[in-house]
């Protein structure tokens, strides 16, 4: 049983991401290349929302705009009542922990534990000791309480992610996103790891974007956001 992590619930009401108009370009004049293209967004507190579309649609970029690790050409961007738009600096390094990131490629660091992967985005705040508990209480949730000290070489795919998730959530997030989080994965293990990221948003009241091409996956989301050319689309 988890001791250490408190529960939350969805908050109801009102939008947890609201996009309007968001725009991102790369180069200038002919070389030009046009990520988002005036995208309208708006997710409630606690929704599970897929985004879908081909290479190159945007998804990624959108994703990367709402956590911060780009900042948009034009248009606004607010998370959380956080005008994220504007964030820069140590402004943005400080939104950046309040969430989660789900990558295709786990990311985790090869000469570290599990536990101490799930602990590493800590290490910034020197909470990592006291917040151990958190972690272990993490890993359990996820199934891997017996694989604390395991190293990433010594853990399947699935279980590499599955401490790519404990890491996500060990700083309380409001917001999860996940990019393409099944790909490197099989298909049975991808729809275990999408379901451990639906059932944390019961526990923990996160708001989740997912990635993917995969429309079994999509349809166990809430709703299906389809990019193309930078655009959302009907």
């Amino acid at each position: 049983m988890v001791t250490g992590i408190a529960e939350g619930h969805p908050r109801e009401g009102g939008s947890e991401i609201e996009a309007v108009r968001l725009t991102k370009r790369y180069g200038s004049g002919e070389a030009e290349v046009v990520a988002l293209d005036g995208v309208d967004l708006s997710v409630r507190a606690g929704e599970t929302v897929a985004l879908m579309g081909p290479s190159g649609s945007g998804k990624s970029t959108l994703l990367h705009l709402i956590g911060a690790m780009d900042v948009p050409s034009g248009g606004s961007l607010r998370v959380g009542g956080v005008d994220v738009a504007s964030l820069r600096g140590s402004e943005a390094a400080r939104y950046r922990r309040t969430v989660g990131f789900v990558f295709q490629g786990f990311h985790l660091l090869p000469a570290l534990s599990a536990l101490d992967n799930v602990l590493a985005p800590l290490i910034p705040l020197r909470e990592a000791s006291r917040r151990e508990r958190d972690g272990m209480d993490l890993l359990n949730l996820v199934g891997l309480g017996d694989r604390l000290d395991a190293l990433p070489a010594q853990l399947s795919g699935g279980q590499q992610q599955r401490v790519a998730i404990a890491r996500a959530l060990v700083n309380r997030p409001r917001v999860v996103l996940a990019d393409e989080p099944t790909g490197n994965l099989d298909s049975a293990t991808g729809a275990g790891v999408v379901d451990l990221l639906l059932s944390m948003r019961g526990r923990f009241g996160t708001t989740l974007l997912l990635a993917t091409h995969d429309q079994a996956i999509a349809s166990k989301l809430d709703r299906v956001v389809r990019l193309a050319d930078g655009k959302v689309v009907r």
